[in-house]
């Protein structure tokens, strides 16, 4: 059984292990997780949920630098596997706000 995933190809996947496998990585995220510890998501939404995913806000897609100066914020995992999964799909997030509007800038409807 490989151990691709199906969204990215084998040497893809490898190379993630790299990063996310190092020590400092670990490191990071621990320390990332002390300061942060809950949801940014859930926080949005007026919810406290501790956080255990440390997100990349802007998506690396496995670019050393990006990795490892890019702008991180924490998650529950629901969060990162279904909202954010979604939005990095999408490319604007589908989130409305109370006036009725998309509150991403990058939605469609602004593109008019």
């Amino acid at each position: 059984m490989s151990d691709a995933s199906p969204t990215l190809p084998l040497s893809a996947k490898r190379s993630s292990y790299t990063l996310w496998g190092t020590r400092r990585w670990k490191r990071v995220r621990k320390q990332h997780l002390q300061q942060n510890p809950l949801c940014a998501f859930c926080l949005a939404g007026g919810r406290y949920t501790p956080a255990t995913v440390v997100d990349h806000v802007v998506p690396h897609h496995l670019e050393t630098n990006a990795f490892w100066l890019g702008e991180l914020q924490s998650l529950c995992k629901f969060h990162h596997d279904t909202s954010k999964a979604e939005q990095e799909r999408r490319g604007y997030a589908s989130d409305i706000g109370p006036d009725g509007w998309p509150v991403d800038r990058n939605h469609p409807i602004y593109r008019l």
